[in-house]
């Protein structure tokens, strides 16, 4: 179990790094709100964080 837990942590913090690195400190932004607020079950910090990452996602395609 603790082995799992390690590789899910790699792998958020590989794709924290990748947010950042692509998309800047507004992406990283977007990726901390959307983390917390799925953490909290606060729905409405979610969906801004969600919002901030889509539309950054539009903008670079």
């Amino acid at each position: 179990m603790p082995l799992i837990a390690l590789v899910f942590a790699g792998l958020a913090i590989a794709f924290e790094q990748l947010v950042e690195w692509r998309y800047g400190p507004m992406g990283l932004i977007a990726f901390a709100a959307l983390a917390i607020g799925l953490k909290a079950k606060n729905t409405l910090f979610s969906s801004i964080g969600a919002v901030i990452l889509v539309l950054l996602l539009a903008q670079s395609g």
